[in-house]
């Protein structure tokens, strides 16, 4: 095998939860291109269906399931459906989150619980069942889809002169934190059956920010921008590959940067 032909994604199966988002769309896009079988599951099958039928139209093997991560039972219909269907399932991209609206932290547990439970829970949840059917088929990448917010607190600086307001509330720091760890956790149990788990934390994506934004936020990482739509495409399909074959429990920040100042 050359080194190219270790990035190849061909007879490999990828679950990717979500799949029609801003990092989503992507993701999905870079494992069909590589060659990979492709499952999208969220809760909006429709907008994933459409995603699903733009890359079948370019050649590629895309299918939308539905999924609602606040469901034991939607989760275990997903793993039961991605089985039979596939008979196994190479790699799993954990990229689904729920968007919390909470603004500042003055809130009862519920509304607090409400988030916790599909960005914290349900990956416990989903990791748990894929990780086992990737420990009997002894190999399997498990892809964390973090956030740079999970490695450092607010730059309020970057905001000045804008409109713009950080959400204040903790919630999403707190979650994409602890992902960080849930990584090497997992990685620590899985292991030993040559299933790896590693975590991305993507972030500064230009989506049309104030002018004063994108030129704080651009000075304050080291490559001089933001990240464009296509920056994630590589990182997963290095960690979905036998290229990073012996590449475990690590978290590549995709950020310019950022974190590294």
């Amino acid at each position: 095998m050359t080194v190219l032909d270790s990035f190849s994604l061909k007879g490999k199966v990828a679950l990717v939860t979500g799949g029609a988002g801003l990092y989503g769309r992507h993701i999905v896009e870079a494992l069909a291109e590589a060659g990979a079988t492709t499952i999208i599951a969220a809760r909006d099958l429709a907008k994933l269906e459409a995603a699903a039928a733009e890359e079948r139209a370019k050649g590629y093997d895309v299918t939308a399931l539905p999924l609602d991560l606040s469901s034991d039972a939607s989760i275990e219909a997903l793993h039961k459906a991605v089985i039979e269907r596939a008979g196994r399932c190479n790699v799993l991209v954990n990229n689904a989150v729920a968007r919390s609206a909470l603004d500042g932290w003055d809130h009862d547990l519920e509304a607090f619980d409400r988030s916790l439970r599909v960005n914290a829970s349900a990956l416990f949840k989903i990791t748990y069942l894929f990780g086992e059917t990737m420990r009997a088929q002894k190999s399997g990448s498990v892809i964390n889809i973090g956030s740079m917010m999970g490695s450092v607190g607010v730059e309020m600086a970057n905001y000045a002169g804008t409109d713009m307001h950080p959400n204040p509330s903790p919630i999403y720091h707190y979650e994409k934190g602890g992902m960080l760890n849930f990584t090497r956790w997992a990685a620590s149990i899985l292991g030993a059956d040559n299933v790896r788990v590693n975590c991305l934390s993507p972030g500064g994506f230009f989506t049309g920010q104030p002018a004063p934004f994108v030129k704080a936020y651009s000075e304050r990482t080291q490559l001089g921008r933001m990240a464009s739509n296509t920056d994630i495409k590589g990182a997963i399909v290095f960690l979905a590959s036998d290229a990073s074959a012996y590449v475990t429990g690590a978290n590549i920040p995709i950020d310019g940067g950022y974190t590294a100042k």
